[in-house]
């Protein structure tokens, strides 16, 4: 098949990429920075340098398409510690240009990587960004088989914490302790993607992606027996206190309130409802054995 890729070749479009590639699809991989062709080149794949804010250059790379991946590359939106930023009116028009595409080039099958709490647009925070893309692309013609997919936090995301990790010998948090929550590797992602691709595509489905379950309080113990630091701990702290340690940090006001809402939400246990209510057979990849890459990084980083 033909397949595009939006997104460039980051944690998953790049896993994603070579293992479309490694079955003998033919891929294309759409990056706003030149300077990656090389690399995509490299996987097997064919580079589409654009941008995807540009809605004429997307329904050019997605002509003759079979399957097109989209992805809310946060590339081009803004940076998270820009205050002028408008978030919400940014993805509504990424969300809108993919509609864009998809309709002129007469794509018929797309793949849609969306987020867990994408189900509402109310309680989620930042995550309300994911609903809103997700009820653009539903307005497509009823001839368009959709899959959204929605994975569960990144273990990725771990990374954001290694300088409190270092400096203070904690993970902190607004949320916390012994209540398990769902987990995803974006290897994991990338290996359901491609299988979806190849099966049959049946009007709108929502398929939600994990890899473990694990609280807060066990990520620690798991992250600190790796990197050789048994005392590491997960604090919990007031979301006053936390949002106010955002802003003062420059953090972006829409983005600091929206990132407290949605722990809040982790908290409850809400952001998690109708992912228990469909909940997919965990991936293969645990937060145990990502632990070991997480420990790699943590002792190659610079003091």
């Amino acid at each position: 098949m033909n397949i595009v890729i939006t997104g460039s070749i980051g944690t998953i479009g790049k896993p994603l990429t070579k293992e479309l590639v490694e079955k003998g699809h033919s891929v294309t991989v759409i990056s706003s920075k030149g300077e990656r062709q090389v690399a995509i080149e490299a996987l097997g794949a064919k580079a589409a340098i654009g941008s995807f804010q540009d809605a004429h250059f997307l329904t050019q790379t997605f002509n003759g398409a079979d399957v097109v991946y989209l992805m809310e590359a946060w590339e081009g939106v803004g940076s998270i510690f820009d205050k002028n930023v408008d978030f919400v009116a940014a993805f509504e028009r990424i969300g809108t240009n993919y509609k864009e595409a998809v309709e002129q080039s007469g794509v018929k099958r797309v793949v849609h990587l969306s987020s867990i709490g994408a189900h509402t647009d109310q309680g989620t925070g930042s995550l309300s960004l994911h609903n809103k893309v997700e009820t653009i692309l539903r307005q497509l013609p009823g001839d368009v088989g959709i899959k959204f997919m929605r994975p569960v936090g990144f273990y990725t995301n771990l990374y954001r914490y290694l300088n409190s990790i270092k400096t203070q010998h904690t993970i902190l948090q607004s949320y916390g302790g012994d209540q398990k929550e769902p987990w995803v590797s974006p290897l994991d992602i990338a290996t359901t993607i491609a299988q979806e691709m190849e099966k049959p595509f049946v009007g709108r489905t929502v398929h939600y992606l994990a890899s473990d379950e694990v609280s807060p309080n066990e990520i620690a113990q798991l992250l600190g027996e790796a990197i050789g630091l048994p005392d590491l701990t997960w604090t919990v702290v007031p979301d006053e206190q936390m949002l106010s340690e955002l802003l003062a940090a420059g953090m972006n006001p829409w983005i600091a309130n929206g990132f407290v809402e949605m722990q809040a939400a982790q908290r409850s246990g809400s952001l998690y409802d109708d992912f228990y209510r469909h909940k997919p057979v965990l991936g293969k990849t645990k937060l145990s054995q990502f632990a070991q890459e997480f420990a790699q990084v943590y002792h190659n980083q610079p003091k």
